[in-house]
């Protein structure tokens, strides 16, 4: 990385902008920028329902967060208890939206807008540091769709998104007395949001401020951060923290060079490792050439050494690491910066990585949301406030993901039940259960099978404490439990009423 050429005055960035090209050219990339981000919002504008593998459970939770004991039986099976900790953006932004628009149109709406914004950000950082938009940025809106977001971190991607624009703004106060004022409270919105995204908003002003001392033995960047660090106030404090922190089951070098090269995973093999090998290339060539703007490249370097560091596992959110290898890559693309001037026909080319990767998930999520529709039907068989174990069958080894995995949580949602696939585990979660005498949550609906197993749901545990049993999955089971009748089906999942079922009256008859 360059930093004699790269950390210059943004002044002498905007006049070097000037002498690349006409400004209508720049103009031009601007606005192809602004209409990727606003592209991105369309997986979900087509379906129906965010088609994420986490959303119906985060969905569940706002349910009983929102419902304020209006409903009896949610107060029968569910406790919520709110803690103010780095984890809250979507809890927070459902409240007034949720009583506007209803539970399900405003979790939607917050889906659409923050792919949306994370493009908006990073153009907002590259304008921000070189008053143009170029190749490096438009190649960083292949991570917008990340492994995170399509895997339901609702909290994590709005804080990213919102890291991104809090950056830009701290590049754009450079040099104002008021810049440290407005960091403060802006630090802890992004660290409310999610702790991960404040941590990246963390290294990217020291990388920005690292590249610009004067010296190896200059100590200010240290320094330079500090309006920022006010969050860990709380944090030391222990509000809302879990001390839970793990590397998980598995061999931690193989795991962590998995988490590398799925940096990009989402519905196609070939298509992910070929936009990742194509944005690498791109990124090595211009580090070859030494054309790695420092004050975003210092960054990466950091955010690639964090993802190998961090464990699995921090305060009870898993897959810390991962959400930063796919940060470290948008971080590492936005750094990209060619400073003779890129042919516009060159980066509307580039830019096709991106449409390509945000219309295949598109056209997955509206596929999958008709399945969706089908499958949702079964709750016009269940009962308000009955007992539903959901079963889902997850193959050991698949790359795309699965957008059922949760879907049992829409019980929750449209049905007051209880449901076993939620995020409720005490000191973990906000959401927790008031049965503790036998685990009926998250990962209890799982099923992982491979192909040469058979399912054989009578040893299915959750169903012995459900008055109904809904099965998701290609792989037919071949028996049922005892007693078990099948009240509604498709060609991928059944509805079976148990044996020793209740009509429920009221809350109590289910205890």
């Amino acid at each position: 990385m360059d930093d004699s050429t790269q950390a210059e005055a943004l002044p002498e960035e905007a006049a070097n902008a000037n002498r690349e090209g006409p400004r209508a050219s720049r103009d031009l990339v601007f606005w192809i920028g602004i209409a990727l981000s606003l592209f991105a919002a369309l997986p979900g504008l087509v379906a129906w329902a965010p088609q994420m593998t986490d959303y119906p459970s985060h969905l569940a939770g706002y349910k009983v967060m929102l419902d304020h004991g209006h409903d009896p039986f949610l107060t029968w099976y569910f406790l919520f208890h709110w803690e103010w900790t780095g984890n809250l953006g979507v809890e927070l932004l459902m409240v007034p939206l949720a009583p506007l628009f209803g539970l399900e149109m405003a979790g939607r709406i917050i889906v659409i807008l923050i792919p949306a914004l994370t493009g908006l950000g990073i153009v907002s950082v590259s304008w921000a540091l070189r008053k143009r938009v170029g190749l490096g940025p438009i190649l960083a809106m292949v991570t917008i769709w990340s492994p995170s977001l399509l895997m339901g971190f609702l909290n994590y991607s709005l804080s990213l998104a919102i890291a991104l624009f809090t950056f830009a703004l701290w590049v754009q106060m450079q040099g104002s007395p008021w810049r440290r004022v407005v960091m403060i409270p802006l630090g802890f919105v992004v660290w409310l949001c999610h702790v991960s995204g404040w941590g990246i908003l963390g290294v990217m002003v020291f990388g920005y401020e690292w590249s610009r001392r004067s010296n190896w033995r200059d100590w200010r960047p240290f320094l330079a951060p500090w309006p920022l660090i006010f969050p860990l106030l709380p944090m030391l404090a222990g509000m809302g923290a879990n001390s839970k922190v793990t590397y998980g089951r598995w061999g931690v070098l193989e795991y962590k060079w998995g988490i590398l090269y799925k940096a990009l995973r989402s519905y196609d093999y070939i298509f992910d490792i070929g936009t990742l090998i194509a944005v690498l290339l791109v990124a090595l060539a211009a580090l070859a050439v030494r054309r790695i703007d420092a004050r975003l490249g210092w960054a990466a370097l950091i955010m690639f050494g964090l993802t190998m560091a961090v464990p699995r596992q921090i305060f009870g959110g898993d897959y810390a690491d991962y959400r930063l290898s796919t940060a470290a890559l948008m971080i590492l693309l936005m750094a990209v910066d060619f400073r003779s001037r890129v042919p516009v026909w060159l980066l509307a080319a580039s830019s096709l990585l991106f449409v390509s990767r945000t219309t295949l998930t598109s056209v997955v999520w509206y596929r999958d949301a008709q399945t969706a529709r089908q499958l949702i039907k079964a709750l016009e068989y269940v009962p308000e406030g009955a007992k539903v174990a959901t079963a889902v069958a997850i193959p050991i080894r698949q790359w795309f993901f699965g957008p059922f995995e949760h879907f049992g949580s829409y019980a929750v949602v449209r049905r007051g039940a209880m449901e076993n696939s939620n995020f409720a585990l005490p000191d973990v979660h906000m959401l927790s259960m008031r049965e503790q005498d036998y685990s009926f949550a998250d990962p209890s609906q799982r099923i992982l099978y491979a192909s040469y197993q058979r399912i054989d749901l009578r040893k299915f545990r959750p169903a012995l404490h459900a008055d109904y049993l809904w099965y998701i999955g290609n792989s037919q089971p071949v028996a049922l439990p005892d007693g078990a009748h099948i009240v509604y089906e498709t060609d991928n999942s059944f509805l079976a009423r148990m044996p020793d079922a209740v009509d429920l009256a009221n809350p109590a008859n289910g205890s």
